[in-house]
């Protein structure tokens, strides 16, 4: 099996292991040493609990993966200052990973913010027209 092909699996697997379940650091680092990547899911969580991802698409070579998925949740702790409001979100986002020694290392990230501020009601959604 090729690296990339293994890292892949590797990815599903770190997701799912976690999706729509509560997230904790110790198996958390079970996949990641990457401490921006663990403190961001915890972070999420604390918001979001037991949130999922849902995956849509990932592609691999050699040592870096690329997903597109999406975060489905519901608002129940406070975000950046954000009361809960209670209501659901499920909002696109990209994540790059970089997969050496069977754990992730590092990672980026590319979510639609603005959907989600505006699935939260912080800020209006665009009229349709």
């Amino acid at each position: 099996m090729s690296e990339a092909k293994k890292n892949k699996e590797f990815i599903v697997s770190y997701v799912n292991s976690f999706s729509s379940k509560k997230k904790t650091r110790q198996h958390l680092e079970k996949f990641v040493s990457d401490e921006g990547l663990i403190e961001h899911i915890l972070f999420f969580d604390a918001a979001f609990p037991e949130y999922e991802f849902i995956i849509d698409e990932i592609i691999a070579e050699g040592n870096r993966v690329i997903m597109r998925a999406r975060m489905k949740g519901k608002h129940e702790g406070e975000l950046n200052g954000i009361p809960p409001t209670h209501k659901s979100i499920l909002f696109p986002l990209v994540v790059g990973y970089e997969i050496e020694n069977g754990k992730i290392i590092s990672h980026w990230l590319i979510a639609d913010q603005t959907l989600l501020m505006e699935q939260l009601g912080i800020i209006p959604q665009p009229q349709q027209g």
